[in-house]
């Protein structure tokens, strides 16, 4: 789950299921009471449904957790963490150690978590360039870069256009949060 709408989805369908959900947060779903194994099988199958699926494995659990994580801190998170950078931030939150999520993220995903976060950053820009109520000064500062430049230069790089090109173009390209790698 990578968005309000889908946390809202999810308790919907949860409830519509009979069950209470004491905590719904991205990407995981605590239940009050125990579940039978053919509650189980209608909870995968709503879930399934409405384009989401319940994961068990744990390197595959700790993966979206990360990747929850780099989404709600990039997307949705108005208060950063102070003077912590990311993989501190990461390591801390899931209790692992930044190597052990590095190595695990790039064997499973294909991509280097370093370039992950860089493409979920990117999308953050691109959004808030379309808004055009933020300098790109500001966008810098909002999404941790050191620089206007450096932030531009990241941009053209996964883009091939510069910001202020982008922001000229009809329509925008984006791509849905979850489906980045």
């Amino acid at each position: 789950m990578v968005c309000a709408r889908c946390i809202k989805v999810v308790q919907e369908e949860l409830e519509k299921l009979g069950f209470k959900p004491t905590s719904i947060i991205l990407g995981e779903v605590s239940i009050e009471s125990s579940i039978t194994s053919s509650e189980m099988k209608n909870i995968k199958e709503m879930l399934w449904k409405n384009g989401f699926e319940l994961i068990e494995d744990s390197e595959v659990r700790l993966i979206e957790t990360v990747k929850t994580l780099v989404i709600d801190h990039i997307h949705h998170s108005r208060q950063k963490p102070e003077s912590l950078n990311f993989s501190d931030y990461l390591s801390q939150k899931t209790n692992t150690s930044y190597f052990y999520i590095s190595k695990l993220f790039s064997a499973k995903e294909g991509i280097t978590l370093e370039k992950y976060i860089i493409k979920q950053k990117i999308e953050r820009v691109k959004e808030l360039l379309m808004y055009g109520s933020q300098t790109l000064s500001e966008i810098a500062f909002e999404l941790e870069y050191s620089s206007t430049a450096h932030l531009s230069g990241q941009f053209k790089k996964e883009t091939g256009l510069t910001p202020t090109k982008f922001k000229q173009l009809k329509p925008h390209t984006r791509r849905p949060l979850d489906n980045i790698t």
